[in-house]
């Protein structure tokens, strides 16, 4: 099994007796039956925005394939509302909570600025350009080390493209098998 998963069960475990737990804290102060109808209240808006999440996703999607856009930050933000709304029809108070955050805009660029890195580190490094486009890199330059004197050429802010030609290579990433 690999490593990660084994604490799979565990974890669905614990999330099951703390959504219980917070069911019964919330029903001894609202009420069992106002808990139960927030619950259902919840699931329900929950399967309404699992539709409307889901065809979001689709057309966002489509309208980046047919644009000859790369795909993945269509898909990655589909992906955060599917899991938003699907959390949300779970029945229980935390996922819901949970859902609903997923939903917020400025949570939702969050997680998927982390769904895009996860998938990243996944896939490989063509794969990957193929669904986010290019990939952003950030150069370090460490302190007390000469700098290369700026050419011309590297002040221009102007990026040179050439449509026409592709560079074949490999991303080597130091201190990764």
């Amino acid at each position: 099994m690999r490593r990660g998963l084994r604490f799979v069960p565990p974890a669905l475990l614990l999330l099951a007796v703390l959504e219980l737990t917070v069911f019964v804290l919330v029903g001894r102060e609202i009420g069992f039956g106002a808990a139960v109808l927030l619950v259902f209240a919840a699931s329900l808006l929950g399967l309404v925005l699992l539709r409307r999440e889901g065809m979001r996703a689709w057309r966002g999607f489509r309208a980046a394939v047919e644009s000859r856009q790369p795909p993945g930050p269509q898909v990655t933000d589909g992906l955060v509302g599917l899991l938003g709304a699907l959390l949300l029809t779970t029945p229980g108070l935390i996922s819901g909570v949970v859902g609903l955050l997923l939903l917020v805009p400025p949570v939702r660029r969050i997680a998927r600025v982390g769904v895009q890195r996860a998938a990243e580190r996944r896939v490989s490094s063509m794969a990957a350009g193929d669904l986010f486009g290019p990939r952003r890199v950030r150069v370090r330059v460490r302190r007390g080390e000469p700098q290369p004197a700026p050419t011309p050429a590297a002040a221009s802010p102007q990026p040179v493209t050439d449509p026409g030609r592709a560079i074949e290579g490999e991303i080597i990433e130091p201190g990764r098998p």
